[in-house]
């Protein structure tokens, strides 16, 4: 009796485990999503398609936003929102931006936008209808949850649809700052991504896109991949990371950056006084 070369049954063993997750995609084809949308997968997409095999290259909140202390709020701290430091580069921008016109897709609470709206002029801010949200099989606390700080603002415009066939040339107006956080997966960032350039951003527009990154220091490489496919060959060089957020930025302008690199040593650090209020 013949013993088999162990690279042979290296090799056999692999061939075995293929052959048995293609049996386990057959009889679930959901599970090709996952490979499809896995972290490596995406990563290896940017690194190829874009030259970034680690990220985005990386800013700091004061080459954007000049006040180092700034009033936010409301936030919950409650799944889906955003970083204080999320808040307070939008908060930011809006306040250094004269009689300043937001626009956000993806509303949830409404805690962004409410934020912003005290620091802008007019907001608009667009999510799924009650009914779009029920269809998806969304609990009706969710539904209800949404819009919650922001549905009394007077200054914020509350629109209602889907974003990837909202009519938004029939608002006839471009915007100074635009947050896209709507739906994280590939195919819905480009398409708000290309619709924001297309019909919203005028040449001064400031655009942020929420959750490029898990946290400040781990990378979404799905969303990285949508943001820059988005923006196109012309704009992508100027498409950065704001360090300390989850959130990546296009100003239109290039900008000193350093190359990312994860974890690194911070520079700064930020201090807060919080206040909790009663809805």
């Amino acid at each position: 009796m013949c013993n088999r070369p162990k690279s042979l049954e290296r090799s056999m063993g692999k061939i075995g485990k293929a052959l048995k997750a293609l049996w386990w995609v057959a009889r679930k084809p959901v599970l090709l999503n996952r490979v499809l949308t896995h972290e490596d997968t995406w990563q290896t997409y940017v690194a190829k398609k874009h030259g970034l095999p680690e990220g985005l290259p990386v800013i700091t909140m004061d080459q954007l936003v000049k006040k180092d202390s700034l009033e936010i709020g409301p936030m919950t701290f409650l799944d889906g929102g955003s970083l204080p430091t999320d808040m307070m580069l939008l908060v930011g921008l809006a306040a250094g931006i004269r009689d300043c016109s937001y626009f956000e897709i993806g509303t949830w609470r409404g805690e962004s936008v409410s934020a912003v709206a005290g620091r802008a002029k007019s907001c608009h801010t667009l999510c799924l209808t009650d009914e779009q949200m029920r269809a998806l099989g969304m609990h009706e606390k969710t539904v209800e949850a949404h819009r919650m700080f922001s549905r009394e603002l007077e200054n914020v415009v509350q629109l209602r649809g889907d974003s990837r066939r909202f009519d938004y040339a029939s608002l006839g107006m471009k915007f100074d700052l635009l947050f896209i956080d709507g739906d994280h997966h590939h195919d819905f960032i480009v398409s708000d991504t290309r619709n924001v350039f297309e019909h919203l951003v005028h040449e001064h527009s400031v655009v942020v896109w929420h959750d490029y990154g898990h946290h400040p220091d781990k990378v979404r490489f799905e969303v990285m991949a949508a943001i820059l496919d988005g923006v196109g060959a012309g704009r992508a060089a100027q498409v950065y990371h704001v360090a300390h957020t989850k959130c990546a930025i296009f100003t239109g302008k290039s900008l000193p950056s350093r190359t990312a690199e994860f974890p690194f040593i911070p520079s700064e650090y930020y201090h807060m006084e919080i206040t909790r209020r009663k809805l």
